[in-house]
Parts: structure tokens; sequence; C-alpha cells
């Protein structure tokens, strides 16, 4: 089976690039396929927080994420062991939150409205670039393409195949989803006034009325003292985002995350920790317990709910992204290497993607000896790469006192930093 352009994954990435060649090139629409190993909607491991990057990335493909269900945080709390830096934008959310399957479906239906093949349920078994075509094995068969774009994640075959000696920079995450509660109702069972099985209990109830707490005997005045506390235990507001870098001076180069999200219009909290394994030449400690303090902190005991694991690989400068015919999007390439951020990096990577394809094809050069040069002059690669910088600084630093000065102390220029350099390259990306 012969095509012009074959894209291995329907995520993010390769749906964009599918998305942007039908804006820019819209000629090489019907010259596209679009491989993917499962079928929409799948499951996804994934936090699901879109910045403002990834949603100007999406506007200006004419789509308007808000048609999927999404929860909005308010603002974003970038703490160092309960304190730092709060980012809010004035009468707009500061991160808004999705589910990858719902949202991966959303924008392969965008795509096929298109015109533009997905074709779902097949494997890719191994990719081999040759002088004049790229040979792709599947467990549906074997195609021939012009050009093949990888956009099959941090553990996708392509890069495996293409690029196998290679040295990668891997980050280790855990996930969970838990119940939204009751603020009042958690802040109970941080207390200590209640027992241990009152306190289990109120860490597994979705909801908590005033009458229901009343009835605990818990006194009055007790509440009005928890809800006007502002120690390390402070309750986190429901519909705010919470990073907080606490594990970075125990060698866990990384934060654990707490926001709002939900399952089929149910609120639930997203818990999780990442760790970017920049200290992975120290000893290396165990995700779970540091989770399980931050979660206990607040209410929740993290055994009672499905641990998720899976890695991220992030983005370096001194990578290759690309062979003779074939090129790498999204995930592939390197996501975010701070945060993990990955989402609006896949959707920007696309647009780079498709007008290297465009020209390649225009040119009859499939060289791809400049796609490198692109991503790292494009907005979105500076941005990058800054981050690439700051992550290897801010987690090598990893003394407690450095982590309370940069977070606490030094947030004004940190913020100037992220809102003029690490953030809104989407709005510079053409």
């Amino acid at each position: 089976m012969q095509f012009d352009i074959l894209i291995i994954g329907a995520g993010p990435s390769g749906l964009s690039t599918a998305l942007h060649l039908a804006k820019h090139a819209p000629h090489l629409t019907d010259r596209i396929l679009i491989l993917e190993k499962e079928h929409h909607p799948r499951l996804k491991l994934c936090a699901g927080g879109l910045t403002a990057d990834a949603e100007i990335t999406l506007q200006r493909l004419g789509l308007d994420v808000s048609e999927i269900p999404h929860v909005d945080a308010s603002a974003a709390h970038l703490d160092f062991a309960g304190k730092g830096l709060t980012i809010s934008i004035p009468n707009k959310h500061a991160l808004r939150i999705i589910r990858r399957n719902e949202f991966d479906a959303w924008l392969a239906n965008k795509t096929r409205d298109k015109g533009i093949e997905i074709r779902e349920n097949v494997t890719v078994k191994n990719v081999q670039p040759r002088d004049d075509c790229v040979v792709v094995e599947t467990d549906a068969g074997t195609f021939t393409a012009q050009i093949v774009v990888g956009a099959d994640g941090s553990n996708g075959i392509t890069r495996r195949c293409i690029l196998p000696n290679e040295a990668i920079h891997t980050a280790r995450v855990l996930e969970i989803i838990a119940p939204e509660q009751d603020v009042i109702a958690r802040s109970i069972a941080l207390s200590g006034a209640t027992t241990g099985s009152e306190v289990e209990a109120t860490a597994t109830r979705q909801s908590t009325t005033k009458q229901e707490i009343a009835s605990s005997g818990v006194p009055v005045h007790s509440l009005r003292s928890l809800l006007n506390h502002h120690s390390r235990n402070d309750t986190h507001k429901s519909e705010d985002a919470y990073f907080d870098f606490f594990p970075v001076p125990d060698g866990i180069a990384g934060y654990t995350w707490d926001f709002p999200t939900q399952i089929n219009g149910e609120p639930k909290r997203c818990w999780g920790i990442y760790d970017t394994n920049v200290l992975a030449y120290q000893k290396r400690p165990a995700l779970k317990e540091p989770l399980a303090e931050e979660m206990k902190r607040h209410g929740f005991d993290l055994s009672a709910y499905e641990i998720k694991g899976h890695p991220i690989r992030w983005f370096s400068p001194f990578n290759q992204f690309a062979v003779p015919r074939v090129i790498l999007v999204g995930d592939a390439a390197g996501a975010d290497g701070i945060f993990g951020e990955g989402i609006s990096i896949a959707l920007g990577s696309g647009l780079i993607a498709a007008k290297a394809i465009r020209d390649a094809i225009a040119k009859n050069d499939f060289s791809f000896r400049d796609y490198r040069r692109r991503i790292l002059l494009s907005p979105l690669g500076q941005a990058l790469t800054i981050r690439t910088g700051i992550t290897h600084i801010l987690y090598h630093l990893h003394w407690a006192w450095f982590q309370k000065f940069f977070w606490r102390v030094f947030k004004p220029v940190v913020a100037a930093t992220a809102w003029l350099f690490v953030l809104n390259w989407a709005k510079r990306l053409r």
C-alpha cells in the first residue's frame, strides 16, 4: 500500500500535523494516512492540562476545545512546601483540564472531517527508511510512503528504529484519580480532631455537608480555626491547580501535583508526582512515599486508589529529530523537561512538521536536513531549549534553601522569565 505521507500515531502531535497540512497544504490532504494502534476513544495516561499555548494553537486551526468536557483551574500555584508563586490571569482560567481519551477522540473526528483517513487497530512493527521511500511493517500489512511522521510518543517504535543509539532523557511519572471532596471535610481530616476511622471515612467521601460536620461533634470555633489556617497543611482550593517542589531536596527532581478534573461529568482530583531523573546518578528514591505524604496532608489515602505510571521523554536541543524521509513530532521528539508538559508541545510541533513536509514535497528534497534547525529556531524550539536549561539548573541545585529562595523570594523574576521566555510561544509561532 503506497502513500505519500504516513503518520504513525493518532495522538495530538500526529493529528496536529495532519490538520496543519490540511490548512497550509490542502492539496496534500488526500495523500495522508494516519495509523493508530488502538481505537478512539482510547485510554491515555496523562494529567490533561491544557496551557494557553495549546488553546491558541487549536484556535488557529478553527477548533474550540470547550466543545469537549473540561474543568478550568482559576489559578496555578508553584510552591515549595506549601508556599510560593501563584499564577492567575484576570477573567480567564490559568489551566484547562481535559481527559485525554475525550480530547484525542474529538481531535481525531476533526481530522476526519478534513477528509484525512485514520486506520485504527494497526500496530507498527518496523520502520525502514530507504533511498526512494520508507517501508513500514505492521500487523495489517506493509505500507510504503514518501514521508513518515513518527508521532507515536515517548515509547514509540519510530525513534527506536531510526535512531537506535541516540541518548535520551526520560522522566518517570505516577498518577492517580481520586474523588473530589468538600473543602471543610478535608480540613477536619487534617486537624487531628477526629479518630483514625473518621479520617478514613472523610478521605473517601465525595462530599460532606455542614450539617454532617456539625453532627460529628467538632466545635464550630475549631472549623473557623482550620479554615483560616495557612500552614504547610493548608487545604487546597478545589478550583485551583497546585504544583509543589518539596520532594527535590530528597532526590526527586520534580514535583507533586493536584488539580481538579472530571470523569463523565463527575468532579474528581488528579494527583501525581513527576521526576525528571536529573538526579538519577544519586540513589533514586521511590515516588510513592512523597506522593502519599502530600495526599495525606489533604485528607486522601493513596493506597485507596489505583496508581498508574509512565515514562516521558523530554526535549534536548542536542538530539536528532529526523533522518531522510522520517521526522519526529510531539513526545517522540521530546516534551518539556521542567514539568513534563507535552500537549501544547505536541500541537505546536505539528505546525513545524507540516511546513517541513510541504516544503520537502515542493522541492522534491526529502533529506529533512534543515528540520532540526526549523525546530530550534522556532518560538517553540527556543522555549523548549530554555526550559531544558532551567531543568538542569533548577533540579541540580536541589538544596532546600535554594528551592525556598527560588519559589518564594525570587518569584517576581521567575514569573517574568516564565511569561517572556517559557510561555506564550504559540503567539509567535506562525
